[in-house]
């Protein structure tokens, strides 16, 4: 009988455990990713064991769609609610769903919201051609989020964030959550991003995760340049509005776990540290719901 996988990092810490609210798994023997192919570094399994070897401290996750083939989603949650049944520092999924699809969105959301291990969707829109948050449809998928208490992650670039804006300002109820900064270049971050950045924190509803910003930068670049980042993006929102992730593990090809994290911590110094606290603990909690999350045992957490 196989034993659990023992939580990332050392045992023993006396404080409690960070809340990574942004990692994925895959296993390519198991489901079907067609964007690996294009990254052979990465075309091979990531699975819950691989993190907690490489996690330095005591870390929960939320699990991030990871792009397997659309048939697959479903069979998806099934695989990492089975490994969260041994792994208790799994503590939701963020899952996949076609909002643009009327009829398969309703029906979806409908079953998520009643399941408490997903706790929120993402529908990766970073390749979608302009225009496409802008669709009826796809309004109205975000919208039916809001009505079911799940939280959307956008996964956008730089240039799409003029439409997030809109999308943000069309959905008030829904909470958007902004991965990987939207996107910019650390080494040379646009005015337009911080223009849009400004004008997304405008909106109550968006919240932003300080994730996926080393594999946006180019190789040898300072890393006070990605601190720099992070800071900006932090006195934009407020402490209490950014979340930390690791986007583990994309973030292999440019960085290691505990080096982003150290980023990150440096980047939380100004702060203070009922703010860090915030950032890499409560507001993840509070996002995603986390507190009112059961186990797969039924057990609540």
């Amino acid at each position: 009988m196989s034993t659990p996988d023992p939580q990332p990092g050392p045992e023993g810490a006396d404080a409690p455990p960070l809340i990574d609210s942004h990692v994925h798994f895959w296993d390519p023997d198991r489901l079907d990713y067609p964007w690996l192919a294009e990254l052979p570094p990465l075309n091979r399994p990531f699975t819950p064991r691989n993190l907690a070897d490489s996690a330095p401290e005591p870390t929960d996750v939320i699990f991030v769609e990871a792009g397997c083939a659309e048939r697959q989603a479903v069979d998806e949650i099934a695989w990492v609610r089975s490994e969260a049944r041994q792994r208790s520092w799994i503590r939701g999924v963020v899952a996949h769903v076609p909002l643009e699809d009327t009829s398969a969105a309703q029906a979806t959301i409908a079953r998520h919201a009643g399941d408490p291990f997903v706790v929120g969707v993402r529908r990766n829109i970073q390749d979608e051609p302009a225009g496409f948050t802008r669709h009826a449809a796809f309004r109205a998928g975000v919208g039916l989020l809001g009505e079911a208490g799940l939280p959307f992650d956008a996964c956008v670039r730089e240039h799409q964030l003029p439409e997030l804006i809109e999308l943000a300002a069309a959905c008030p109820e829904t909470v958007i959550v902004l991965d990987h900064l939207g996107k910019p270049s650390a080494d040379h971050p646009t005015a337009a991003w911080r223009r849009a950045l400004r004008r997304l924190a405008e909106h109550g509803n968006v919240v932003c995760k300080l994730s996926g910003l080393a594999t946006e930068t180019e190789p040898g670049a300072p890393p006070e340049s990605m601190v720099t980042v992070l800071r900006e993006a932090l006195e934009t929102f407020g402490p209490d509005r950014c979340l930390y992730g690791s986007d583990w593990p994309v973030m292999t090809l440019a960085t290691r776990y505990g080096t982003w994290l150290d980023l990150v911590r440096t980047a939380l110094v100004p702060f203070g540290d009922s703010a860090a606290d915030a950032v890499l603990r409560r507001n993840a909690a509070r996002v995603y719901a986390l507190e009112s999350v059961t186990t797969c045992a039924g057990e609540t957490r």
